[in-house]
């Protein structure tokens, strides 16, 4: 979500509506996919889901340089998937669980839609159940 996006849904003298509130969802969803759409982002994500830590051990990790990394971690922050937080002079990377949280419900959709098409499938019909 955009700084003013969220200084307006921070606002109390600007209410959002629902269909403010679902481009906001939309937009932040896209920009979740968008991110984890590079491999290399993807890595990223995948280790900080590991073992949360600092730029420089993400760098000797992965194969692209520091500055690179830099612009991945933040590409994540920007999509609200990495949070970061000082630790003395370090930044320490980490998943962030309400991104992370929002992106697992979006994919939770297809899988229980996956479960409903299954039990429909092997459930009988009531015209198989009269037959039996």
């Amino acid at each position: 979500m955009g700084n003013l996006t969220r200084a307006r849904a921070a606002s109390p003298s600007h209410a959002m509506s629902v269909s403010d509130s679902l481009r906001l969802v939309t937009a932040d969803l896209a920009a979740q996919l968008a991110a984890l759409a590079d491999p290399t982002r993807r890595e990223i994500f995948e280790r900080l889901a590991e073992d949360p830590c600092p730029v420089g051990r993400l760098a000797e990790q992965v194969p692209v340089s520091r500055p690179a990394v830099s612009q991945h971690l933040k590409v994540l922050k920007d999509a609200g998937l990495v949070s970061d937080e000082r630790h003395g002079t370090q930044r320490i990377y980490h998943l962030n669980p309400d991104g992370v949280g929002s992106l697992r419900a979006y994919l939770d959709t297809f899988w229980v839609r996956s479960l409903h098409s299954y039990k429909a499938a092997i459930e009988p019909t009531p015209e198989e159940d009269e037959h039996a």
